[in-house]
């Protein structure tokens, strides 16, 4: 590579042009090289799409050859009377002619009284009862023009093109489901308007009884003979409904009582049913939701064999253009297994199930015009484009989070507490994430590690997670605390290294030597007692300073950093350093003052 690399600059001093040509053929095959990857991907594409569709098309195969088998009987008795149909041909023909001499025979008389009626109700009625046999001469051309030549005959026809309206275009695609479920209950609906009408009946039926008993007693009190025979007209008006609605009675009650007899008992008719149903409507259902889990699962081994194959997913956070392929998988695959559903239903002819499918589908794309905003959301963080991604920090609930996964359940992980959470990727569209540095802490503590709270409590951590913290103090008592509680006490960790501050005051007959001698006296002693007591290779530094000149001593600071193994005795610490000092006062002739009130008299 260096020796062609030196050629070429050497090229490039004689000739300028071929770094012009270089880049060009390395343009070149990096766009070659991406063709070649569409390519691949698009091939990879169609051969997983190729088994989805070869089973939805068996599994709807196997729904139209159960029928046909189901039906085979019926389609041989058809087969068997086809040449009957055909010699009927002829007859039909026959009857059709005759038929429309009728109705031009009666269209002729019909315009010929229209001419001489006097009334215009008489002339609406003849205006009507014209148009009336003119539609059924336009009826009768077509069946025999439809007969005759043995073929449909209505795309020949010249139709107006009607106006779209997607209230008749829904209503179209509900009435299967609608025309079913009155087919289903047509019997019941049967047997509640007989029971309708017999009550009606029942009630009318005394009422003309009685009309019929009063006409009669007046007419056997009258002598008039004008209004005799006007009540006998009556009378008889009145008999004939009273047969009328005992006919109505009894018929309804007879279709009533036959009703009730083709009944079948419960059990009967709901096992029939049942029966029916996983033979028929049931069969599809259940094939379109094999069909819909089916697809649903081989694309879920498709995406894993990719995951496994493709070395991108092995990295630590994914490429942009892995996240638009693994998003465009998930599509392609949700939308398989809907034209499952379909094209088994399609292929099974059953138009109620189908015209179910698409309302529900309907519905669902209503609904969702609604969520797309919300959508588009949720797109932008699997692509890794949104206000939360991968590989950044963001807080919950005032604890840091690192974002290992964003998908349709992301993970978030805290180091220090070991622990990780999983939400849904609505719950990321109101948070945001930040890049962090490394030396940023999760959290101030780890398991083991000791730490005193502002509210005096010291302990050893024994158990942390994002919901508690349980410490230990000294002697074994133990102490919870909720995790937002434990953060507010502002925890004091001791675990790394510890600084010891102890004052201590001198009595001011010391001043002389209160800055210098002192200090370095007591320093020196402090060393000998640490290397003695066994603390001294865990002593990082120690020093004595004077602090300030107090109201009844001069006041001194023991200052000693400590590494964090001497954490849990860091009391017994403080209380030696001041056990030290005393001892260096008791040596060297110290005095320790105690607090004096001096009283001035006039």
């Amino acid at each position: 590579m260096l020796a062609s690399s030196i050629v070429l600059n050497e090229s490039d001093l004689v000739f300028p042009g071929i770094r012009g040509l270089w880049c060009k053929y390395s343009e070149f095959k990096d766009h070659f090289m991406s063709i070649k990857r569409g390519i691949f991907l698009f091939f990879l594409v169609l051969t997983l799409l190729s088994p989805c569709l070869f089973l939805s098309v068996s599994c709807a195969t196997a729904v139209k050859n159960y029928k046909a088998a189901a039906t085979a009987t019926v389609q041989d008795d058809n087969a068997a009377s086809e040449t009957g149909v055909i010699d009927n041909t002829l007859p039909t023909l026959k009857s059709i002619l005759e038929l429309r001499a009728h109705l031009e025979k009666q269209l002729k008389e019909k315009k010929k009284l229209l001419k001489y009626a006097s009334s215009q109700s008489e002339k609406n009625q003849l205006q009507r009862d014209i148009q009336r046999i003119n539609q059924q001469l336009t009826e009768s051309r077509e069946d025999f023009d439809r007969i005759a030549a043995g073929i449909d005959i209505s795309s020949f026809q010249d139709k107006k093109e009607k106006k779209f309206d997607w209230k008749e275009e829904i209503i179209s695609l509900v009435r299967p489901a609608l025309d079913e479920m009155k087919r289903v209950t047509a019997k019941v609906r049967q047997k509640s308007e007989l029971n309708m009408e017999i009550e009606r009946v029942g009630k009318l039926l005394p009422i003309a009884r009685d009309a019929v008993k009063n006409i009669t007693m007046l007419i056997s009190e009258t002598n008039d003979r004008t209004l005799k025979r006007a009540l006998q007209k009556e009378l008889k008006r009145w008999n004939n409904t009273v047969t009328q609605l005992e006919n109505q009675y009894k018929i309804a009650k007879m279709q009533l009582e036959q009703l009730e007899s083709e009944e079948k008992s419960l059990i009967e008719a709901s096992r029939s049913s049942v029966a029916h149903f996983f033979k028929t409507r049931g069969l599809y259902l259940i094939l379109s939701v094999l069909v819909f889990v089916g697809i649903i699962i081989f694309w879920v081994a498709v995406y894993r064999l990719i995951v496994k194959v493709v070395p991108g997913y092995r990295e630590e956070h994914i490429s942009l253009k892995l996240r638009i392929f693994d998003l465009t998988v998930r599509i392609i695959a949700a939308v398989m297994a809907i034209c499952g559903i379909f094209v088994v239903l399609y292929l099974a002819q059953d138009w109620m199930l189908l015209s179910l499918a698409i309302v529900v589908m309907l519905g669902v794309a209503w609904t969702a015009r609604l969520a797309i905003p919300r959508m588009w959301n949720q797109v932008r963080l699997m692509l890794n484009i949104g206000p939360v991604r991968e590989g950044e920090r963001v807080v919950i609930d005032g604890i840091p989070w690192l974002v290992k996964k964003i998908n349709v359940y992301s993970d978030f992980y805290n180091p220090e507490l070991g622990v990780t959470l999983r939400f849904s990727i609505d719950k990321l569209l109101a948070m945001a994430s930040r890049p962090f540095e490394h030396y940023e802490r999760w959290f101030p503590c780890r398991k083991g590690d000791w730490v005193i709270l502002s509210d005096g409590t010291r302990g050893k951590v024994i158990s942390q997670t994002h919901e508690m913290v349980d410490l230990v103090m000294r002697g074994g008592a133990r102490k919870s605390y909720r995790t937002a509680d434990f953060l507010s006490l502002n925890p004091l960790n001791l675990s790394s290294n510890f600084r010891i501050k102890v004052p201590f005051g001198i009595s001011y007959d010391l001043q002389e030597h209160a800055t210098s001698l002192i200090p370095q006296a007591l320093s020196e002693y402090i060393e000998e007692k640490v290397q003695e007591e066994g603390y001294a290779e865990h002593l990082k530094n120690l020093r004595v300073e004077f602090k300030e000149a107090g109201a009844s001593s001069l006041d001194l600071v023991v200052i000693a950093d400590f590494d964090g193994e001497m954490a849990p005795l860091y009391n017994r610490l403080k209380r030696a350093v001041q056990r030290w000092c005393v001892e260096a006062c008791t040596i060297n002739n110290w005095d320790i003052p105690f607090p004096q009130l001096t009283v001035h008299k006039a």
